[in-house]
């Protein structure tokens, strides 16, 4: 496609190479439960991947925030390099995934490789249509869900076959999201690089109160995110085993859960341009706050209303993401941007660690029951929205 024509849809373009590329982040979750029976995996050691790979990501947002990388390098080139590098890792975990401590660390250089994407994904959307900021995160958060799901479908379409495929089939994706973003480039609206690259420069964002609520609510919406994604697989399998289902079905069902979360967040997005993404956020962290604080209650209700209001979370937990970072992006310095969202994506997704360490480790033991161990964060989060509340007409930016 030529480089023009591409630039003609640049929103569709970022959006599908952000759902590309982010099929690396679970890409072995999707084959969680077939590497239990191949190589021995537990819960805790399945935990333990995904936990490496936060930490990845973790590392790569302080180190291009601190380093400046995330305004001084060009967006399209730092994703399209990090895509490449995740796609050859993801693929090089095959052969170390009978070993628990060389898969977390190829897992964890995944994660540093994802830093690359997904905050960037955030800035080229910018950079493209600063006009309707929220609406157009809520579609690259969208994207960002399906793209997390996506291994377990990917699993799914390929049961029959060994387990290595759908890893292979999510490394093959993420090379044709690095192609796409290295021919977009960057769009007009933002500044290619900055002149200056002072360490932790995105951390003077904080001083601008709201900038520092978004971030606030956008950690209490981290706590519980991550860590329900990495349940799902769980939770689903005990619905499926209540119904006597086929063991077959669990993966396309656990994609549903998640994919959900796609049109949640484009309608969340399309809301927000009435409302503001200030009560569109409050709202969805509300609504899965009660689904937090509900579910364990009824974890002896039918299966099929377990697995219903799955769904309905499945929607609610990430349609809030793409407003906080649509708050956040209007309140950093422009100059800054980059770096001040890489900041709040690094401290945010520490906090997913132990919640994802936590839930893990404890399903054995309590079953559902572990998703109260969640409920601190959207509690935390809408304490932390309160100033919103009283600026009413607060809305992210326009030119």
């Amino acid at each position: 496609m030529p480089t023009s024509l591409l630039a003609r849809y640049p929103l569709a373009v970022i959006v599908i190479a952000q759902l590309f590329g982010t099929s690396l982040w679970f890409s072995v979750n999707g084959v969680g439960l077939a590497l239990q029976e191949a190589v021995g995996l537990s819960e805790s050691d399945l935990g333990l991947l995904t936990i490496a790979v936060q930490a990845g990501f973790i590392t790569g947002t302080l180190l291009i925030a601190t380093t400046g990388l995330a305004d001084r390098v060009r967006a399209s080139h730092l994703f399209a390099v990090s895509a490449v590098l995740g796609a050859l890792i993801n693929a090089a975990f095959i052969g170390v995934a009978e070993s628990v401590s060389l898969a977390a660390v190829a897992r964890f250089f995944v994660g540093l490789c994802l830093a690359g994407i997904y905050p960037l994904g955030m800035k080229l959307v910018v950079s493209w249509t600063p006009s309707h900021a929220g609406a157009a995160l809520g579609w690259l958060v969208g994207m960002l869900t399906l793209g997390i799901a996506s291994p377990h479908l990917l699993r799914g379409v390929t049961l029959h076959l060994p387990w290595q495929w759908p890893l292979l089939l999510a490394s093959a994706l993420a090379l044709a999201a690095a192609l796409m973003i290295f021919r977009l480039g960057v769009g007009p609206h933002l500044p290619a690089t900055a002149k200056s690259g002072r360490p932790w420069a995105g951390l003077a964002a904080f001083r601008q109160p709201r900038f520092r609520a978004a971030a606030l609510g956008y950690f209490g919406h981290c706590w519980e995110l991550y860590a329900l994604w990495a349940l799902v697989p769980f939770l689903v399998a005990r619905e499926l085993e209540r119904l006597g289902a086929a063991d077959s079905a669990q993966p396309w069902v656990s994609f549903a859960v998640i994919a959900l979360g796609l049109p949640g967040c484009v309608l969340a997005g399309w809301w927000s341009r009435r409302v503001g993404s200030a009560r569109v956020a409050c709202v969805a962290l509300a609504t899965s706050g009660v689904l937090c604080f509900v579910y364990p209650l009824l974890g002896s209700a039918s299966p099929w209303l377990l697995l219903t209001l799955l769904g309905i979370w499945g929607i609610s937990v990430i349609a809030d993401s793409a407003q906080f970072s649509a708050l956040a992006s209007a309140s950093a310095p422009p100059e800054r941007l980059g770096a001040a969202l890489a900041m709040m994506n690094a401290i945010g997704f520490g906090l997913t660690i132990p919640s994802i360490a936590l839930v893990t480790s404890l399903w054995a033991s309590q079953g559902p029951w572990v998703i109260w161990w969640l409920l601190p964060g959207p509690v935390l989060g809408l304490i932390a929205m309160r100033g919103f509340h009283r600026r009413r007409h607060l809305r992210t930016r326009h030119p």
